[in-house]
């Protein structure tokens, strides 16, 4: 029962920022690199969604999106916006790769799903990895 009600609390969230959530045939996921590689700075990070259409920021369309990677964060809970600054990386033009410039070190990576209004389809729609950069 109480898990019924955490995924109601949840779908209702999501339709109220004008979203449905993720069906089970929908993920994200790396492409490149693989998780527990090690790189070196810059890095290409390519994204992979199913079962989603990529779409630029702007208009909310069902069943689309665009990616945001989150550095060393968690993925987001549904029907959080999500915000702008250096750890949270938008890429609102519908883009599905990316150079990445990291200091050495380790880090996690988190593909972070979102409609049109940079609002998250929460943890159903992210995917993380953990890199080493030299």
């Amino acid at each position: 029962m109480r898990r019924f009600a955490l995924a109601f609390v949840a779908a209702t969230l999501l339709m109220g920022c004008g979203q449905t959530p993720p069906k089970a045939d929908q993920s994200i996921y790396f492409i490149e690199p693989k998780d527990g590689a090690t790189v070196t700075s810059p890095f290409k990070v390519v994204f992979g969604v199913k079962g989603m259409a990529v779409e630029p920021a702007g208009d909310i369309k069902a069943n689309s999106g665009h990616h945001h990677l989150l550095i060393n964060l968690d993925a987001m809970k549904a029907g959080d916006a999500i915000p702008v600054d250096d750890t949270h990386l938008h890429f609102g033009k519908a883009q599905t790769e990316t150079e990445v410039k990291l200091p050495p070190g380790s880090y996690k990576l988190t593909l972070q799903y979102a409609n049109g209004a940079h609002v998250s389809y929460g943890p159903a729609m992210a995917a993380t990895i953990r890199v080493n950069v030299q």
